[in-house]
């Protein structure tokens, strides 16, 4: 039984009063801002005047901007902290109103400045030189403009946002609510039901016989619903198709790509080599098909456990401590602003009851990050610590280095500072241990998540790009192109040595992911950058860390291809993505090795 938040430490907190010293105060600003948000019809109409009105509109808007990010974090942080608390509740929904009557306030802004061309921007940013402060933001603005209808189709569109997100909405309600999975029988002879939840632990139990009951009973599940996933994936494809057309994009992924300044030949170069380098994932089911003992590896073997879990358990004390030896390789600048994380209470540690499942970090730009988790002391729970961290320092350096319009950096390279952190903590402990089952675990910890966001997530951005192209030709979308198209795939990605199980044609319904438009691509990107990083700052390539810590400060004011240059990775290179699979084939290597030294120990 979870305890009350009331019963953890002021210290295991995040520290909310810096963000407001009081809920007096919040309301206060709160209301201020409900005052002047009708201020912003008074640009209408009037946005390109003169080169004074537009830069006294966008000063206006980013320093409401900024005030409304800080009421809107302390409520919604609050709100995350006890999802129980009525106050709370109604605090969050209030804020989460002013930001949309904030979108609608401003919702002219963009089309209005749009009906200029940039050549009269840029003449206002030689009469006003205060106006180079937003020179990028106008330029991304104008970037966009070719793809941008006109208001009265604009207006449409805006007005079928709803519609266009049934599919995903109905995709929820059905997969979280209506979807019934029945009951199972562990390995004690015991009915558990089966859900998503449970089926992750079922799937890496030591007992066969549940990994393969879990696995039948839910593919199966998914199976008898065929037609109606079919249905709502085909609406999400054709909605995506239809909008890409409509703008003039050539397809639906460069529409989503273009958004990001990504081109397209990076999610292609991405696809085609993970094709092209299966063999060392052939070689660790081969490994593992020996270290589980089994005649054959099917699919619901890949998730068991092949080394005993690391049973140690930390304290937030000594994970801190930790984090600090670890992540000593980023430098003693970067130690000692890690250490205003803890120190300033940055970081929520409390698995108290009613408090939001899972972990994340966001930011407000007036204050400092703040980092949500359930600590529970197990070594999974210090790898999320560092996660998040990871991110949270992300944003200390562009809070840092940056101002409010250009802080907030590409989903693109979100995870790479994350990823970085997680693998550094996996190294350090790998280094540091001399017990041969816990270098296994951690080993098989690295391996796990190469295979998991590598292979797996390029799996699905494949499948993602087919339905796609294959949809816009004419195909049509019925649950037998979805399952076949899926299971081949699993048949190109997951190499030899495991046997492709029929039922894994169903497992597209289940990943939500798919009704996010290309979305889970830069997982696997972000991935093979953070490997680079990482690595060249173990092996002491010069200047790899002060590009990293440059990297972390650069904010939006580089495309997401060029931030990554600065930090040593060249994501159009084939060879980035080439390095990654070294980096892993090396680490089913040390695996295999340590299992010749574990029979040798038990001769």
């Amino acid at each position: 039984m979870a305890k009350k938040r009331t019963e953890y430490s002021e210290n295991l907190k995040w520290n909310v009063k810096d963000l407001y010293e009081t809920e007096e105060a919040y309301q206060k600003d709160f209301d201020d801002l409900e005052q002047h948000l009708p201020l912003f019809a008074k640009y209408e109409g009037h946005i390109l005047d003169n080169a004074d009105t537009l830069y006294e509109l966008l000063e206006f808007d980013t320093e409401f901007s900024k005030r409304l990010e800080q009421v809107y974090i302390y409520a919604h942080i609050n709100n995350d902290s006890d999802t129980t608390n009525v106050k709370y509740q109604t605090m969050y929904g209030k804020a989460y109103q002013l930001y949309e009557k904030y979108s609608v306030a401003t919702s002219y802004i963009v089309p209005e400045i749009l009906k200029s061309d940039y050549q009269l921007i840029d003449s206002y940013i030689e009469k006003n030189s205060k106006l180079k402060v937003y020179e990028r933001t106008l330029k991304e603005i104008f970037r966009k403009k070719k793809y941008i209808l006109s208001d009265k189709e604009e207006k449409v569109l805006s007005t079928l946002a709803t519609t266009f997100s049934t599919p995903d909405q109905v995709y929820s309600m059905l997969s979280d609510a209506d979807m019934k999975f029945g009951t199972i029988k562990n390995h004690l002879g015991e009915k558990e039901v089966l859900d998503e939840k449970s089926y992750h632990k079922f799937i890496e139990s030591s007992y066969r016989k549940e990994r393969k009951m879990a696995f039948t009973k839910l593919f199966s599940t998914y199976g008898e619903f065929k037609n109606a996933y079919a249905s709502l994936l085909a609406s999400e494809v054709n909605n995506n198709n239809k909008i890409a057309n409509l703008r003039g994009y050539s397809s639906a992924l460069e529409a989503s790509l273009y958004s990001n300044d990504i081109p397209v030949s990076i999610y292609d170069n991405l696809i085609n080599t993970v094709k092209k380098n299966t063999a060392p994932l052939s070689k660790f089911w081969k490994l593992k098909k020996g270290a589980l003992g089994v005649p054959s590896l099917h699919l619901y073997d890949t998730y068991a456990p092949i080394s005993k879990e690391v049973t140690k358990k930390y304290t937030e004390s000594e994970a801190e401590g930790l984090l600090y030896e670890a992540l000593g390789a980023l430098g003693s600048e970067y130690i000692t602003d890690l250490r205003k994380a803890f120190q300033e209470r940055w970081i929520d540690f409390c698995p108290n009851d009613g408090k939001r499942n899972g972990a994340y970090c966001t930011a407000c730009y007036n204050v400092h990050p703040y980092v949500l988790l359930s600590f529970d002391g197990t070594l999974e729970s210090v790898s999320t610590l560092a996660h998040e961290l990871g991110h949270a320092m992300h944003y200390y350096y562009a809070i840092k280095n940056q101002s409010y319009q250009d802080y907030g950096y590409s989903i693109f390279v979100a995870e790479v500072a994350s990823q970085v952190n997680q693998i550094l903590l996996n190294k350090y402990l790998i280094s540091k241990t001399t017990n041969l089952d816990e270098k296994k675990y951690l080993i098989d910890d690295l391996i796990k998540d190469f295979k998991a966001t590598i292979y797996r997530q390029t799996m699905f951005a494949d499948f993602e790009r087919t339905i796609h192209e294959a949809a816009d030709k004419g195909e049509v979308l019925t649950h037998e192109y979805l399952c076949n198209t899926y299971y081949e795939l699993n048949k190109e990605y997951m190499g030899k040595n495991v046997i492709i199980d029929d039922l894994v044609k169903y497992e597209w319904e289940r990943i939500p992911h798919f009704y996010m438009n290309f979305y889970v691509y830069q997982y696997a990107t972000a991935y093979a950058a953070a490997i680079k990083i990482a690595m060249d700052i173990l092996n002491h390539k010069e200047g790899a860390r002060e590009q990293y810590l440059e990297f972390l400060g650069l904010g939006c004011t580089k495309t997401p291809v060029e931030s990554l240059k600065v930090a040593g990775v060249d994501m159009t290179r084939e060879e980035t993505l080439k390095d990654a699979f070294v980096y892993f084939e090396t680490l089913v290597n040390e695996l295999k090795e340590l299992y010749k030294m574990e029979v040798k120990r038990d001769e």
